[in-house]
């Protein structure tokens, strides 16, 4: 039988939770049980905490909008396009910067957005074609 728990040791226990909301008991037992805590109480003690701050801050799981396919009207330009580029490079797996800025051409398709009011896909075909000029780094 392990040793007992000691009531005067601080323990940090991590925990996943919404804010405002009380936890399945079951998922904090495993964690509190062995502390010698009761889960209800403590889940309890964990919502009246986060109901606080966190309530508010709460995410939608999934996209309810009434309107579906909202399309996007932005434009941006080449050069904030390679600037982009230029701070995403490092988490890049392209060979060279022309390679990064086609995937956030990529991106500024799946937006909606235009490029110095072209379509994003067009200047992907003429930066590899070599019409548009990419600066190596």
């Amino acid at each position: 039988m392990p040793p007992k728990f000691d009531p005067t040791q601080v323990v940090d226990v991590y925990v996943r939770v919404t804010g405002g909301e009380v936890g399945a008991a079951s998922s904090l037992a495993p964690k509190i049980g062995p502390l010698g805590l009761s889960p209800k109480k403590v889940g309890e003690d964990i919502a009246k905490e986060t109901a606080k701050e966190w309530k508010g801050l709460r995410e939608p799981e999934r996209d309810r909008k009434k309107t579906k396919n909202i399309k996007h009207n932005g434009n941006i330009s080449l050069d904030d396009v390679v600037e982009i580029a230029r701070v995403m490079r490092p988490r890049s797996m392209a060979k060279d910067l022309a390679g990064t800025v086609k995937e956030i051409l990529g991106t500024c398709v799946s937006v909606g957005c235009t490029v110095d009011g072209k379509d994003p896909k067009d200047l992907q075909t003429e930066i590899s074609d070599g019409d548009v000029e990419v600066p190596l780094e």
